[in-house]
């Protein structure tokens, strides 16, 4: 998998707040949603698509991955969203997240859409992608459908309030295991199953939020979880949360040094020059083209959190 850009911290942001809209331009969160769907009432969405489009064509966005939340397709602001965010601001905009998504004509039904105000408004087509939001049974039942419905889409996002309160489970602390769980990880299942059909198909796979945003210690570990499992990044709801995010997806120094160590090792052995061999000794280890591979994961998120070497591989080293 290409890691292109890094989604290690994803912050959500009320549309309808012009000042944590404007707060979150200077933020190092890697990308930063404008919400229209839960963070905003019913009747401030329309104006929220305002201030959007507004906060999308101004000046101050730094490096981020901006995306918008939509409203889901079995309400009826949806189609307004789209067509008024795209329109206003589509040139600035890197992806539409579209939530509650439970089967595959939903994100083709976006992407159609797209594609129609594309046209209409002299944008290039298909260059806004679409992050499909997991958040029920079903959703999860169709999810390698969901994965593939359209070549727009970029990432699954797991949506763990609704997820939790579509299967009865017992707990009102979202990201937490619920009474009476006591071995494992009560969404182990869940989890791997978004993450299998985003390796599948060569999309990212993003977990949900933690919600009690004061406890930082508990988000770091439901981050080093999911970050353990595999996945790219987690959804941030305040500022003190992105540290620890952008700190659990990006790999350690001492490794992703050690991969970059690998790869360029792997490279020369298998050359004419390094005597055209399979596998080679690095230091103590033996590595190959399955060692490789495994560099290549943790060398490709270094990169794109822009992480720089401390250590170059020597040949004439032992």
């Amino acid at each position: 998998m290409v890691h292109a850009r890094s989604r290690r911290s994803v912050l959500a942001v009320p549309g309808s707040s012009r000042k944590m809209i404007e707060k979150a331009k200077g933020l190092p969160a890697d990308e930063v949603f404008l919400d229209l769907e839960d963070a905003v009432a019913p009747i401030a969405k329309a104006q929220a698509r305002s201030e959007i489009v507004d906060a999308l064509n101004s000046d101050g966005w730094g490096g981020q991955i901006k995306v918008v939340r939509v409203n889901d397709w079995t309400t009826e602001w949806t189609y307004a969203d789209v067509v008024e965010v795209v329109s206003g601001a589509g040139a600035n905009l890197d992806a539409i997240l579209l939530p509650k998504v439970t089967e595959a004509a939903h994100v083709q039904a976006l992407d159609l859409l797209l594609t129609q105000v594309e046209k209409a408004n002299g944008l290039e087509v298909g260059r806004i992608g679409i992050e499909a939001q997991i958040e029920n049974a079903l959703g999860l039942t169709n999810i390698d459908a969901i994965a593939t419905a359209s070549p727009r889409v970029q990432t699954l996002v797991f949506g763990p309030a609704d997820f939790m309160a579509s299967i009865n489970m017992r707990t009102l602390v979202v990201g937490e295991q619920p009474d009476g769980y006591d071995t494992g990880d009560a969404y182990h299942h869940i989890l791997m199953t978004i993450l299998m059909a985003a390796r599948a198909h060569g999309l990212e796979a993003i977990d949900g939020p933690y919600l009690q945003i004061r406890d930082v210690e508990a988000f770091r570990r439901a981050a080093g979880r999911t970050a353990a499992l595999g996945f790219d990044g987690k959804w941030v709801l305040h500022p003190t949360q992105i540290d620890a995010a952008n700190e659990a997806f990006s790999p350690r120094q001492a490794d992703y040094d050690r991969a970059e160590m690998i790869l360029d090792a792997y490279e020369f052995h298998t050359s004419a020059a390094g005597g055209g061999r399979g596998a080679a000794m690095l230091g103590d280890e033996m590595i190959d083209e399955a060692s490789a591979k495994m560099a290549q994961v943790i060398a490709g998120k270094g990169r794109a959190a822009g992480m720089a070497r401390t250590m170059r591989f020597d040949p004439e080293s032992p």
